[in-house]
């Protein structure tokens, strides 16, 4: 039986207000690491063995381990030599290092191992339990009794368990076991049994189970028996994985049917305030992998941890539920995604306040603490670590971890490591900041919060311009899968001058990190328009790019709370981005490069998405988007901008179904340009802007609920329509903000026109005219024709005719490009080169033969070669000075080739789903 020694004050996971006065120091808490954390996440010297610990126990400063192994071994670098250990070690609290005790389980028939281990009330005997059929020679049957003081195990006492021994428990007079085994003593005993803790003499009390029984605990009024395993019934009642006996008679008073069939329970612990706790394992979909909370008066559920990742111990100790597990997605918990596997969590036993609302039917746990060594999967089953014991020597605790791993914390460390409650020596990882300005007299400092395994509460100083005094304190909660930007906000700055900033973080016993690399920033003399329009819109999300130092994307919105992680080292502060001034922009590859958010968040019903985008990829790729995991692929994603192979602009939600509205055929932004869009869903719909303009809506107001992260430049696109070849953008990303509403055309119209880096105009400008003619049909006209066609030999000719705008107040054309598609028939394309050419002649689409064709001009506006078939959007690049001499005007252009191969493209006649010719001309100051 486990206890705890009383609950202590929970702490809150929350970020701190902003920082205290400039020159203010903050003192570290006296406490060595963060309450109600009890032990420090720094490993001690401990010695190994070389193979795998199941089971754990303690008495008098002496830690019991028993496992499958034959030695232990100094630790890493340690003087020392390797002993024998048989299946079991006595290890000295304080120390690590074996004690005199030495005791080895054997059998004589396959390998033996001990899989339980508990100390009686008394402090005087340990229980063992496992496949063993003799202990240093004596004979025994999977269950033997050792006097602590001698080391000897009690001949006298050796029931016979017919099967592996997997779970003990004891009180003053009875211990009580679960296990393989069907009968004890000859008589049946079906995976529960009950023996006198004195002689071994089997008892009356009988909980029979279908499957093995993995965990027994006594509740701490001794009146019933806590039994957890693999079966569905108990003495003939319904009740899967976990059942509560009657310690007397074995009869079943409380049966439990809500933890899926495919799942068990593999330990339990109780604590003395009410509470007990259940450590889970599972396999296959629909798993159940994490911890339970219930009540001991009744027995009912009071949470549950759905965390996945294989729980096999559970510890309550003063307030905290100590647990180990490969844990690797608490997406449930509303805490980290799939990923990494995390082997050593801590939570509070109980919510410090009223309960969240059950989900699903559950209530969610409480939040993980700032306790987090790590392990790896190791040997055997590669479970990791699999028990855990606290003991106490000479006043200091000793949490001890046993398992299958190899590693801990990064070094060598097999099968057993223990942590103290004090001496916590690990400083905070080193921050990384940011300052910027958009405003005279105003200074931004902003930082990644540092991570610390034994302390989620740290203080951080801010240094400026090299002092050594600092300018203001702030302290911040974070924790391994969860550090939220933090900030301090320097009004003491004059315009026109530069200013340098450092920070460093501080945990509770006074470990200091390094400083930061320095942020430097200029104050403006005037307001830089088109950020502090952003941050005056409301933005929730702002990243700017204009960031130094990997991994870190600062979040300049108000609030600065959402800063972004980058992935895979895109290329940082790429000149010019999108906006005139300092900002640039970050360069991503299009194969595995991102930018994720770092909290977890939900949307609500109005949001509006918002980012300046540059490329010539023809491979599509994610702009902007919502997903449930951070590096590895979303399993759920929505409400994101991406765009086609062939340049266009999708927005997609989904509600059920995938609902996309996107750019027009030939609205193409692949163009190596910078171009600003918008996406927005609310009550009135949806809605896709590109360059201020709106360019598609639909009346779908709602999008799939659930918690995740914003990803900027990649995730999963699977089964969307129109999905390009990528699912990673290549090109360059700048101004990304994300709103809590939907922006108006009005706003952004006005945040186009603020960036006048992006104040180029572009005009598409559609054919109103166009035929082609057919020497093989000398008199026949095509001007009504759904298709135009080029070719030498013999010869097809097409004509187009435009109304070219003047060109706007203050710009010059600064291109142009005839955009046409090939269309669907066999053989579209072609291998000849199609020239570009002015008609000097008259035509018309009405009446223009082979006979009558018109006389064309020997200057080539352009060219085109080795057109590829299949139906596809290709672009000719015009002569911009050509062009520009005949703009305000009526202008005709011919297509001609010298081949035999011949063009097929889509007219103007053709249906608007298939697209038809367009001039796309580009202006800008001169």
């Amino acid at each position: 039986m486990r206890r705890s020694r009383g609950l202590t004050t929970a702490l809150v996971l929350s970020l701190a207000g902003a920082g205290a006065g400039i020159g203010v120091v903050l003192m570290p808490e006296a406490s060595a690491i963060t309450q109600p954390v009890a032990f420090t996440a720094d490993d001690l010297p401990t010695w190994q063995p070389n193979g795998i610990v199941f089971a754990m126990a303690q008495a008098n400063g002496t830690v019991f381990a028993g496992g499958t192994f034959s030695a232990v071994r100094p630790p890493e670098g340690a003087a020392g030599t390797e002993q024998e250990a048989v299946n079991f070690v006595a290890l000295d609290a304080a120390t690590g290092a074996p004690t005199p005790c030495k005791l080895s389980f054997t059998v004589g028939d396959g390998s033996a191992t001990v899989r339980a281990l508990v100390v009686s009330k008394d402090n005087k005997t340990l229980y063992a339990g496992g496949y063993f059929g003799a202990v240093n020679g004596t004979p025994v049957s999977s269950l033997a009794a050792i006097d602590i003081a001698s080391c000897k195990p009690k001949a006298d006492f050796h029931p016979g368990f017919a099967a592996t021994v997997r779970a003990l428990a004891v009180t003053d007079d009875t211990l009580y076991a679960g296990g393989d085994f069907f009968t004890v003593e000859g008589q049946g005993r079906e995976r529960f049994a009950a023996v006198d803790a004195s002689t071994g003499a089997l008892k009356p009390w009988t909980a029979n189970a279908d499957e093995p029984g993995r965990a027994v605990e006594v509740t701490p009024d001794g009146k019933n028996v806590l039994l957890g395993g693999d079966f569905f019934t108990v003495n003939g009642k319904n009740t899967h994985a976990l059942a509560v006996a009657d310690a007397t008679t074995g009869a079943v008073v409380k049966t439990y049917g809500n933890i899926p069939s495919n799942s068990v329970v593999k330990d339990i612990a109780t604590d003395d305030n009410g509470g007990w706790y259940t450590g889970n394992e599972g396999s296959g979909g629909g798993v159940f992998d994490g911890r339970i909370g219930l009540n001991l008066s009744d027995f009912s559920e009071k949470w549950r941890d759905r965390c996945l990742g294989a729980t096999q111990a559970v510890l309550p100790y003063d307030g905290v539920l100590y647990s180990s597990s490969h844990a690797h997605d608490c997406s449930t918990e509303q805490e980290f995604p799939d990923g990494k596997r995390n082997f050593l969590l801590a939570q509070n036993t109980n919510w410090s306040g009223p309960a969240p609302a059950p989900v699903d039917g559950f209530v969610r746990s409480p939040g993980k603490l700032g306790w987090h060594p790590t392990a790896n999967d190791g040997i055997g089953e590669g479970i990791g670590p699999r028990v855990m014991a606290v003991a106490e020597k000479n006043d200091v605790k000793y949490m001890w971890v046993g398992g299958e791993f190899t590693l801990i914390n990064g070094k060598d460390q097999q099968g057993l490591t223990r942590f103290a409650s004090t001496g916590d020596v690990g400083a905070p990882t080193t921050p990384v900041a940011s300052a910027s300005s958009v405003k005279p007299g105003e200074v931004q400092v902003r930082w990644r919060t540092s991570y610390d395994q034994d302390d989620s509460k740290l203080t951080y100083r801010i240094y400026r311009n090299g002092a050594a005094t600092p300018i203001a304190t702030v302290t911040a909660n974070s924790l391994e899968w969860e550090r939220p930007q933090a900030s301090w906000t320097d009004s003491t700055v004059k315009a026109g001058q530069s200013y340098t900033y450092r920070v460093t973080a501080t945990d509770a016993a006074g470990n200091t990190s390094a400083l930061s690399a320095t942020a430097s920033v200029a104050v403006p003399s005037t307001v830089q328009a088109y950020p502090n329009q952003v941050r005056s819109d409301g933005a929730e999300l702002y990243w700017r790019y204009d960031d130094t130092v990997s991994p870190y994307t600062a979040d300049s919105s108000v609030s600065g709370n959402r800063s972004g992680i980058q992935v895979n080292a895109p290329a940082l502060r790429q000149s010019p981005g999108a906006i005139s001034g300092s900002s640039t922009a970050v360069g991503l590859n299009g194969t595995d490069e991102q930018i994720h958010s770092d909290r977890r968040q939900t949307v609500g019903a109005s949001y509006s998405l918002e980012t300046w985008f540059k490329t010539n990829t023809t491979r599509g790729g994610k702009l902007i988007g919502f997903g449930n995991n951070t590096t590895r692929n979303s399993g759920t994603y929505d409400k994101h901008v991406y765009m086609t192979n062939t340049g266009r602009l999708v927005f997609g939600t989904y509600n059920g179904t995938a609902n996309t509205v996107s750019t027009g055929l030939f609205d193409t932004y692949n163009d190596n340009k910078w171009h600003h869009v918008v996406a927005t869903q609310g009550p009135g719909g949806m809605a896709l802007y590109v360059d201020g303009a709106k360019k598609a809506s639909s009346n779908v107001s709602t999008h799939q609920a659930y918690a995740g992260y914003w990803h900027v430049g990649g995730d999963n696109l699977g089964s969307w329509p129109n999905r390009p070849t990528s699912s990673f953008f290549a090109g360059q990303i700048d101004e990304t903000a994300v709103y809590p509403s939907v922006l108006s055309q009005t706003q952004i119209k006005n945040h186009f026109d603020l960036a006048t880096a992006a104040a180029e105009t572009v005009k598409e400008v559609s054919a109103t005219e166009d035929t082609y003619v057919n020497q093989g049909a000398p008199s026949t006209a095509y001007g009504t024709s759904t298709s135009l066609a080029v070719r030498g030999s013999s010869a097809y000719e097409s004509y187009l005719r435009f109304t070219l705008p003047a060109a706007p107040a203050g710009q010059v054309l600064k291109s142009a490009t005839l955009q046409i598609k090939t269309s669907t028939q066999a053989g579209a394309g072609t291998a000849d080169t199609v020239k570009v050419v002015p008609v000097t002649g008259t035509w018309s689409g009405a009446t223009t033969t082979f006979n009558t064709k018109p006389a064309l001009g020997s200057q080539v506006l352009g060219s085109i070669s080795g057109i590829a078939d299949g139906s596809a959007i290709h672009n000719v690049d015009l002569d911009k000075d050509a062009i520009s001499a005949v703009l305000g005007t009526g202008y005709d252009m011919a297509l001609t080739a010298p081949g035999t191969d011949p063009l097929w493209i889509w007219s103007r006649e053709a249906s608007a789903a298939e697209g038809t010719p367009q001039l796309i001309l580009t202006f800008g100051a001169p």
